[in-house]
């Protein structure tokens, strides 16, 4: 059966002029003239029988109904791209797994893990994509994720099994200039002090005082930074005391640019998974379970 679509220079065109709300500055990013990308989306709308534009002589904008399927046309090309892209660079040759991964983890702990499984697997290629949440595997083509998150996190996770691979412990940090003559402090010290917050994990410190038994009103309070990495890197400059877990900032602490503020780890709380959809399970993903199982214990 012949499938309803339409081509691809057609969506391309669609997709840029969508994003940049111009047929001209569309026109320029695929090097082609205006009147081409004008007629390549007007012959989209034929075919659809949607009016995607709203033309007027101000300019253009996108109907209800384009901006839907601005969306859905993005993630597909995307998505389209990052598949051929891996065939090209197959050549033939092994097997290829798309993961997800928080990026600390990923940077700090995974990748200098790679060359092991380069000795044990050296025809696996593994592409790393950056996921900070949960999301549909459907929409993406990644084969699994590796993802830091509660129990219960991870159970609601809909569509998708995961993998324990280990726990996670997390102490407050900084650096070493912050503390003077202090020393290690007591968390009643530490809730007077600047509190480096995790955007991620907006009650990470309240949890930590709270497990503590302190009253800590400004727990919530101070910077915010998506990533552990740049947590890590402002406590190292000196701005606060970061909630930091252990396995992530092993060279700090052994270079001294990190030391530990107050010596109570929080755990037990989260853990890091390997998350995967509900399907029958690649050989390729696997043997990389498998691995990744033998380095976490």
């Amino acid at each position: 059966m012949r499938r309803k679509l339409p081509s691809t220079q057609a969506l391309n065109c669609f997709e840029a002029a969508a994003r940049h709300q111009s047929f001209t500055r569309a026109a320029q990013e695929l090097a082609l003239t205006q009147g081409a990308v004008s007629r390549q989306v007007t012959a989209l709308e034929a075919f659809v029988g949607v009016t995607l534009f709203k033309r007027s002589q101000h300019g253009m904008t996108l109907t209800p109904a384009g901006e839907d399927y601005a969306r859905l046309v993005s993630r597909r090309l995307d998505s389209l791209e990052r598949d051929t892209l891996d065939l090209m660079g197959r050549q033939d040759q092994g097997d290829a797994l798309t993961l997800a991964a928080v990026p600390t983890f990923a940077t700090r702990w995974l990748i200098p893990r790679f060359p092991l499984l380069a000795d044990e697997q050296p025809q696996l290629q593994v592409h790393i994509e950056t996921r900070t949440r949960p999301f549909l595997f459907g929409d993406t083509g990644i084969d699994a994720a590796l993802y830091a998150g509660t129990p219960e996190q991870v159970r609601q996770w809909a569509g998708t099994q995961a993998t324990l691979l280990c726990p996670e412990d997390v102490l407050p940090v900084c650096s070493p200039a912050l503390l003077t003559d202090m020393g290690e402090v007591s968390p009643e010290i530490l809730a007077s002090m600047p509190l480096l917050q995790q955007s991620t994990r907006p009650e990470a410190w309240r949890d930590w005082f709270d497990a503590q038994g302190i009253y800590a009103p400004r727990s919530m309070a101070g910077p915010r930074y998506e990533l552990f990495s740049m947590q890590a890197a402002a406590a190292s400059c000196g701005l606060g005391v970061a909630l930091m877990p252990t396995l992530l900032i092993q060279a700090e602490l052994a270079s001294g640019a990190l030391v530990v503020a107050c010596p109570r780890p929080l755990r037990g709380q989260r853990a890091y998974y390997l998350v995967q959809p509900d399907l029958q399970e690649r050989t390729a993903l696997t043997c990389f379970k498998e691995w990744l199982l033998r380095q976490s214990h």
